[in-house]
């Protein structure tokens, strides 16, 4: 069983699968190359509870071990796929008390502070979140960051940031931050994450190390569940699959069982707006309009359900590539009802209205465009 790449619907063609890119612009991604180029050092213990990103612990072990880190570093990758993971990791390495050759520990008190997001000289910065559901990172709070690392450290070696979806940063807040990064105080070490490169100014991502994150397999998400979380063979399989490579989720979603339950919830209301008259249709944009913050998860669930169905429209049936496994025979017999071309329509169609709701577009007029592009019953 192979892990899923995320995926980008400019690369989906029938001659081209679904496929994620990376861009490789000063950066570092998962691949075969960078794993076999690197000297394997031996990890200290607070490596090794990360799953799947082997190559970018070896590269961040090699570089806190020689003393060749970076002044900035920008994890990129797919939501809960284990990028704040990653970097809190290397704070903990930066700050750790003990031996050169045994950072992190996880257990000494600057581990544990920082692993609890209370060391003092670890600054975390997340993004405010609006009554639309919107995510932002505004001026204020880089500023305050400013003035916090321009001060010396208080009881670690470095003083780090850790900044949360810095593609959610404004216009203002990413320009104000560009100072420090080009003029970085002394001792400071700067950690951000992002879903893409891209989506991050080019004067900052130029000035950070990229280091690309891909989803984690299938088959280590699964195995991980069972094996240090005790989960069964069944549920693990599941959520394995549904994460489609973000560990985090899978995780979190076997100790809160009302991840799933949203789930079903939302592939409920796809299959009653599949069923829907333009008229029900109509009335359902309205119902779900009224609740905007809910509209970003709905529509990336159903964006899985309308991958999965071109996947099955184009080629042959693969189970093992098929996110929501639950759901693969409704999917394969309406793969064969509907014309191809409708399916890749109402994919395309799903990703632009998440698109769109980024940029506080209509909420019902593009709830309205994507019910109208999906097939008829």
């Amino acid at each position: 069983m192979q892990g899923k790449p995320a995926y980008s619907l400019r690369s989906f063609s029938p001659r081209c699968p679904l496929s994620y890119s990376p861009t490789t612009h000063h950066s570092f991604h998962d691949s075969p190359t960078h794993a076999t180029i690197l000297p394997m050092t031996p990890l200290a213990p607070g490596w090794r509870p990360i799953v799947g990103h082997d190559w970018a612990v070896r590269l961040l072990s090699n570089a806190v071990t020689h003393g060749r880190i970076g002044h900035a570093y920008l994890f990129t990758g797919p939501e809960q796929i284990g990028k704040m993971t990653l970097a809190r990791t290397l704070a903990q390495a930066l700050n750790c008390e003990a031996g050169p050759d045994e950072r992190p520990c996880g257990h000494c008190r600057a581990c544990r502070l920082i692993g609890e997001d209370k060391h003092p000289d670890v600054r975390v910065v997340v993004p405010e979140v609006s009554e639309r559901g919107t995510a932002s990172i505004k001026i204020d709070s880089i500023r305050r960051l400013q003035q916090d690392l321009s001060l010396s450290a208080y009881e670690g070696r470095f003083k780090v940031a850790l900044l949360r979806r810095f593609d959610a940063a404004n216009a203002n807040a990413a320009n104000a931050f560009l100072k420090t990064l080009e003029e970085p105080p002394t001792n400071v070490i700067l950690l951000l994450t992002a879903a893409d490169s891209d989506a991050v100014l080019p004067t900052i991502n130029s000035r950070c190390r990229t280091v690309g994150l891909r989803p984690v397999p299938t088959e280590a998400i699964e195995e991980l569940l069972m094996a240090r979380h005790g989960v069964a063979a069944a549920e693990a399989n599941l959520l394995a699959h549904v994460a489609e490579g973000r560990l985090g989720w899978a995780i979190r979603a076997h100790h809160d069982r009302a991840l799933l339950q949203e789930r079903g919830a939302q592939l409920e209301t796809l299959q009653k707006a599949l069923e829907s008259s333009l008229v029900g249709r109509f009335a359902l944009a309205e119902t779900l309009a009224r609740k905007a913050d809910a509209l970003p998860p709905l529509l990336r669930t159903w964006l899985s359900w309308w991958r999965d169905m071109a996947l099955l429209a184009y080629g042959p049936r693969r189970d093992a590539a098929i996110s929501n496994i639950d759901e693969v025979e409704r999917l394969a017999r309406l793969a064969r009802q509907w014309p191809r071309q409708r399916v890749l329509a109402s994919l395309q169609q799903t990703e632009m209205a998440l698109r769109q709701l980024a940029q506080n577009a209509n909420t019902r007029l593009v709830l309205e465009n994507v019910l109208l592009t999906y097939p008829q019953p």
